[in-house]
């Protein structure tokens, strides 16, 4: 390699991924060594620093162009030494000039004085915080205040944030692109109004609250009860947006969002309490560019009669007639009676006529207790589906199997606990050999010998997985009176048989 130029040798570094190489790379030679420098402009550190400060102020100064930097201390406990602190911080911020991206995970030892070191940081674009539980409101000011070009802005698990100065601050800035909030439980919806005129360009945004989130004592302050309003908030930019376990009322809190959005391409709508049919239809009309869509639904108490998840097929055709990019699609259903399949509000008819209309290639369907093999017969015709998911799908059994098996262009099938579907099935895919991955979990009744030769990659594990990672679930363990919270915080909309929650 003494013979090759230097340009060659730094192009030869930047295509070598992993770190460990070009360690190992950078330790051949004094020129390969120094070419590294140069060239290294990302690092991901954290438990391996030691001690803390001085190993980053010397990892700054052999890499001079850092422009990324993760420290993340996840698994972190007191035998794996002292974590980085503010110092750290100010060794960071005065180190690396040309620094853009930053990233802290559960970095516990960070307070408000340590975060302050980063309005420094001038061209800081992409902050995002992960479990930083001493760092309160105060310091994400002075990050506001201090770094004017921010545009992605994340926050996550940070308990001690409460007041929102801050947010309106970078409302007011106008210069955020991105924006994710999740598991703060002292930012309410209502609180993230106040991020005002920023919406206007927000491309990304996302708020999710998990545990016991219909808890939440929040009120917005703007409203005046009898007196319909609107926000006067524009967000015709916003391409992504992600709602997760709130409770929302017509025109109140970030359902607004739904009738604002024009440019969504990618839309979550996870266990979002109060939708109706016609917030989505409304919804569905404006979005034609609309190309990934994830519903996530419990069963609600309807009409005071009957339980069953508050969207139909009305909103199923609306999607089908004004969004025809659709191409990914997930239906979550949970807490969906297998005794009673009318409890999930869309009909089989309904998802498969979605299926046949738009050029779906990627499906998720999880929990549809009404959906069986002749569904799958259904889905069968179906020439834009390449990759279909079925989870806790108890009605497909082997006749499912042998219909989804001559999909023209299925190349990716995941089964996870899908209780009837047999050996029998799964031999329908092995003499099909269509499918390039075949990946099967937690179906008892499906050996591991069986699927042997049904892909050209194939993954088995007979574990069941717990029902949070089936469904996309986050709760915590509920105190009587936390189910008496829960029924009278949505409104009786909830089901009475809570016996049915807590068995999970």
């Amino acid at each position: 390699m003494d013979n090759l130029s230097e340009p060659l040798l730094a192009e030869i570094i930047k295509r070598i991924a992993k770190t460990s190489d070009c360690n190992s790379l950078s330790l051949v030679s004094k020129q390969l060594y120094t070419i590294d420098a140069e060239q290294r402009d990302v690092i991901h550190v954290g438990r391996g620093l030691h001690p803390a400060t001085e190993a980053l102020a010397s990892l700054c100064s052999r890499f001079p162009n850092l422009w990324k930097v993760v420290i993340d201390y996840s698994g972190w406990i007191s035998i794996h030494g002292k974590q980085l602190d503010n110092q750290g911080l100010l060794v960071l911020s005065s180190h690396c000039s040309s620094l853009t991206d930053l990233t802290l995970n559960f970095c516990s030892y960070i307070d408000d004085s340590g975060i302050g070191y980063l309005a420094y940081c001038k061209k800081l674009r992409s902050f995002r915080l992960n479990f930083a539980p001493a760092i309160s409101s105060r310091g994400l000011l002075s990050v506001a205040v201090g770094c004017k070009s921010l545009c992605t802005f994340h926050l996550v698990d940070c308990m001690k944030v409460g007041s929102v100065e801050w947010l309106e601050y970078l409302g007011r800035a106008g210069s955020l692109e991105e924006l994710v909030v999740k598991d703060c439980k002292g930012i309410s919806q209502y609180d993230l109004l106040k991020f005002g005129r920023g919406f206007m360009k927000l491309q990304r945004f996302e708020y999710e609250i998990n545990g016991n989130y219909w808890s939440s004592a929040a009120r917005d302050p703007a409203y005046v009860a009898h007196y319909p309003y609107r926000y006067d908030i524009c967000c015709e930019n916003m391409k992504e947006l992600r709602l997760a376990h709130i409770v929302t009322k017509p025109e109140i809190g970030l359902r607004f969002l739904l009738g604002k959005c024009r440019a969504l391409e990618k839309l979550w709508l996870e266990y979002v309490i109060g939708l109706t049919d016609n917030d989505v239809i409304a919804l569905f009309q404006n979005c034609g560019n609309l190309r990934s869509l994830s519903l996530r639904l419990i069963p609600l108490l309807c009409h005071a009669i009957y339980f069953r998840t508050a969207l139909t097929d009305d909103s199923l055709k609306a999607l089908a007639l004004y969004c025809p990019m659709l191409q990914v699609l997930e239906l979550t259903f949970t807490f969906c009676s297998e005794d009673y399949p009318s409890e999930v509000g869309f009909s089989q008819e309904g998802i498969v006529n979605l299926v046949q209309s738009c050029p779906i290639r990627v499906l998720m369907l999880n929990g549809a207790s009404n959906f069986d093999d002749e569904g799958m017969k259904g889905l069968s015709s179906s020439r834009s589906l390449e990759t279909l998911e079925l989870v806790d799908c108890m009605f497909i059994g082997d006749l499912g199997m042998r219909s989804i098996a001559c999909t023209p262009n299925l190349r990716n099938l995941t089964l996870r606990k899908c209780v009837c579907v047999t050996d029998n099935g799964v031999s329908e895919l092995v003499h099909a050999q269509n499918l390039e991955s075949l990946t099967i979990i937690g179906c008892h009744r499906i050996s591991l010998k069986a699927v042997q030769g049904a892909a050209r990659s194939v993954y088995y594990s007979a574990e069941s997985e717990k029902h949070e990672s089936l469904k996309g679930m986050k709760m915590t363990s509920l105190s009587n009176c936390d189910w008496i919270q829960l029924a009278a915080t949505l409104f009786q909309l909830m089901k009475p048989l809570a016996m049915r929650i807590r068995a999970f």
